[in-house]
């Protein structure tokens, strides 16, 4: 039962956002602050989150405070994008972490590299500014040994006395998928299309309009909505497929790690990585696997690099 998804069917995203009409209006001669305007617009149209935003333009204000809200875009030029990082790095007489400067420089690449994108500026200033991200710590996943105890473990439970499909259909979901738990929690019944056997199909749904970029439909094995099936039969699912809580769920994935004899314990995130460096071992390209997680470019940077080093793929 650990079979994998079919490399020939990889995820389709939903349709992109279309490319935010870029404000005419902006020239070279234009002001930082009136590029700043056009940015967020830019960022509002194309779905970044929330919190991404806030971040980008708080950034964008401190360039602001640094050069001036009024300076031509013309005149913000390597060497002084590169001061204004020097700035921030001892200069400006507030504290700034690794973390938070190396976000400062990538808002400066996205800035800039939007103003290239839309015909603003020829050359983008921001490129050569040396970017040192901060990498957080390589994450845990499971060896193919592991997987293959925990999936006798949930057959085990599936065909137990007390028969519990509950655990199998959760990990085989999680393993194949590599949706997020929130996403998982999400997930009702009208979001699965079997109406092709042989291409079953789940698609990944944010009732959130600023999220609607990260929806997308993945690849379900063949077999799974027998699997399905079972699953409602024994727990009577009627719309929410996991009508439970995130910790309910939580506390399932800790046990079957206590019976599966994980050292590393088990988690959504865990499961989330191992789909992922799985299908980059089987040769699921960069950009697929990208689509298919719902992730975005600026994301996939760092985390492209650590499925790629876990895989032990040489791109």
């Amino acid at each position: 039962m650990s079979e994998r998804l079919p490399l020939g069917a990889p995820p389709t995203p939903a349709e992109e956002p279309q490319s935010v009409a870029e404000p005419s209006v902006l020239t070279s001669d234009s002001s930082l602050r009136a590029a700043m305007v056009g940015f967020e617009a830019h960022m509002r149209q194309r779905g970044f989150s929330e919190n991404t935003a806030k971040a980008f333009m708080s950034d964008l204000g401190i360039l602001a405070e640094f050069a001036g809200a009024g300076t031509a875009l013309r005149d913000l030029s390597t060497v002084r994008l590169n001061q204004f990082v020097a700035w921030l790095r001892s200069d400006r007489g507030v504290s700034c972490s690794l973390k938070s400067l190396a976000r400062r420089v990538t808002t400066l690449k996205v800035f800039f590299g939007w103003l290239v994108e839309s015909g603003v500026l020829s050359t983008d200033p921001a490129d050569p500014v040396i970017h040192r991200p901060v990498v957080s710590p390589m994450p845990t996943i499971l060896s193919e040994a592991e997987v293959g105890r925990l999936l006798e473990v949930t057959e085990t439970l599936r065909g137990g006395t007390s028969p519990d499909v509950r655990p199998h259909l959760l990990v085989t979901l999680l393993l194949h998928t590599g949706i997020k738990k929130g996403e998982c929690m999400a997930i009702v019944l009208n979001h699965f299309d079997f109406s092709d056997p042989s291409h079953p199909l789940l698609w990944i749904r944010y009732a959130n309009p600023r999220r609607r970029h990260k929806e997308r439909k993945l690849t379900l094995p063949v077999w799974w909505p027998a699997l399905l099936a079972e699953y409602r039969a024994q727990y009577e699912i009627q719309e929410r497929v996991f009508p439970w809580t995130a910790r309910n769920l939580e506390y399932v994935l800790t046990d079957l790690a206590r019976q599966a004899e994980l050292d590393g314990g088990l988690s959504f995130e865990m499961l989330r990585w191992t789909s992922a460096v799985r299908d980059r071992r089987e040769g699921m390209g960069s950009e697929l696997l990208r689509q298919k997680l719902g992730v975005s470019r600026i994301t996939w940077r760092e985390l492209s690099v650590k499925i790629d080093k876990l895989a032990g793929v040489a791109e």
